[in-house]
């Protein structure tokens, strides 16, 4: 069965920090591109960040020099470190696994607020 499971979402102040993690069931982490998407409230899912199984990253122009992903291949599970994190930050953040085939996670709940 394959499982994505995002942790480590909450509310955090302008300027703050939070990581979060992806654990990934075994089918579903080798030679795939892992990645973190997010969804404001009324906007379209977009991408924050990818990475390979070579440890190749992508990310959106938005987060650039604030975001890192990162990936530990021996426990499945992918990263996002997010720092000098913005109001506009907020949103859902999803997990996501692609080879071929789109796997998604819960999504985690990301608040920026004073």
């Amino acid at each position: 069965q394959v499982q994505l499971v995002e942790s480590g979402g909450g509310l955090v102040q302008p300027g703050g920090s939070l990581r979060l993690s992806c654990a990934a069931s075994g089918s579903i982490f080798n030679g795939y591109v892992m990645g973190w998407y997010r969804q404001a409230p009324g906007k379209q899912r977009e991408l924050v960040a990818t990475i390979t199984s070579g440890g190749s990253t992508n990310y959106a122009d938005s987060v650039k020099g604030r975001f890192t992903i990162s990936r530990d291949n021996a426990k499945n599970t992918v990263y996002l470190q997010m720092n000098s994190l913005k109001p506009e930050d907020t949103a859902v953040y999803y997990c996501n696994g692609k080879r071929g085939i789109n796997y998604w996670g819960q999504g985690t709940q990301v608040t920026v607020s004073s």
